[in-house]
């Protein structure tokens, strides 16, 4: 656990330091930027900055491959797959940020990166539901990619307020990480260096080093560098977990929900996903590409209830760790006693995010009974 401390405090000082510097040079390229109707900020922002989270990321893969602790993580060709598909990202994302690329070029460039990660063995070859397996290797390419793109697009769409999407990444990492983590020491209690746990221990420190420069507000955003490169470390993650889980013996493990560790990604970026399902249904109801862009996504609806960016932020960050918390904790606390915990959790989230409606309707009939 130190070992995994240290790299999430060292990728932390980095991506804190870095971002500055990124800010400072990204100035060049944003003073004839036009802002969005749909955007919250009011004068250009620089959004590079993902560029400061993926070097941070990278320097403490480097610092990782030093301990002997990680030999096993570093003898195969995740990482390498993983540091080209990090750098198509940066390609992909900074001339999308800077030229606003078409739709189907970003779908395309997805898919890429997804590949990339399957032909260098980052591949969905069981789903942990009894023993099903997916034998044909085409079919494993397919759903992999799809889980990757998926993730990434499900983290896109929830950077839209500031520090949402870095605070979103930062609870879905430590919940994961945490879980990868035991989840390794089941398996092995002599070698449990994971390659999910390290990803998520970086992703975090990453996160959390970049948001006090995300915060609101904000004087950097991160980009489409910056969700992607998240989405496809949690997919990666994840493929991770559920090749881990598959493999494992150990009874307490395999008395949880068969399901949950296949839909542990998805928990964890639940209100990304549901915006993201909800968006498309929007668009094509609108008879609208579903990839184009509105104000309509969840954050926005509470801005319209009458919360401050601020609130609004906090309060899906609690929705993400009541939702992703409760269903990691089923792996290690019997379900009687997470369901009533999970339950006084989801009220108090309820009642923080629709009080100002309810507050606003109050006074709407106390007006009413005035004028009456």
């Amino acid at each position: 656990m130190r070992i995994y401390l240290l790299l999430i405090a060292f990728s932390f000082t980095a991506s804190y330091l870095l971002t500055p510097m990124v800010r400072s040079l990204g100035e060049r390229f944003t003073a004839n930027q036009m802002v969005r109707e749909r955007d919250q900020h009011r004068a250009p922002i620089v959004k590079f900055g993902g560029v400061a989270i993926i070097a941070s990321f990278a320097m403490g893969i480097w610092l990782a491959s030093n301990f002997h602790f990680f030999r096993g993580v570093f003898g195969g060709q995740a990482i390498q797959g993983l540091s080209l598909a990090l750098l198509v990202i940066v390609i992909l994302g900074l001339a999308d940020d800077m030229f606003d690329l078409r739709w189907w070029i970003k779908l395309l460039g997805q898919i890429l990166i997804g590949w990339l990660m399957a032909t260098h063995g980052v591949l969905i070859q069981s789903l942990p539901v009894g023993s099903w397996r997916i034998d044909e290797q085409w079919l494993q390419v397919v759903v992999t990619v799809f889980l990757i793109v998926l993730t990434m697009n499900a983290i896109n769409f929830s950077d839209g307020l500031d520090g949402l999407a870095a605070g979103l990444a930062a609870i879905g990492a430590a919940t994961f990480f945490v879980y990868s983590y035991v989840l390794a020491t089941h398996v092995s209690a002599d070698d449990y260096a994971n390659l999910g746990a390290l990803l998520c221990a970086l992703l975090l420190g990453a996160c959390l080093g970049f948001l006090p420069h995300n915060f609101n507000p904000a004087n950097i955003f991160m980009g489409e560098t910056g969700v992607l490169a998240i989405g496809l470390i949690l997919s990666v993650s994840a493929i991770a977990v559920t090749g881990d889980v598959q493999g494992l013996e150990a009874r307490r493990f395999r008395n949880i929900p068969a399901y949950m560790p296949m839909l542990l990604p998805m928990v964890i970026v639940f209100l990304p996903v549901l915006d993201l399902v909800l968006s498309v249904f929007r668009r094509l109801a609108n008879k609208r590409s579903p990839f184009s862009p509105d104000s309509k996504h969840i954050h926005h609806r509470m801005l319209a209830q009458g919360h401050s960016v601020r609130r609004a932020v906090i309060l899906l960050y609690l929705w993400a760790a009541v939702i992703a918390v409760s269903v990691v904790s089923i792996a290690f606390i019997p379900v009687i006693l997470v369901i009533p915990l999970a339950l006084i959790l989801v009220l108090a989230a309820a009642i923080g995010t629709w009080w100002p409606l309810v507050v606003q309707r109050v006074g709407t009939m106390r007006k009413r009974l005035g004028n009456s």
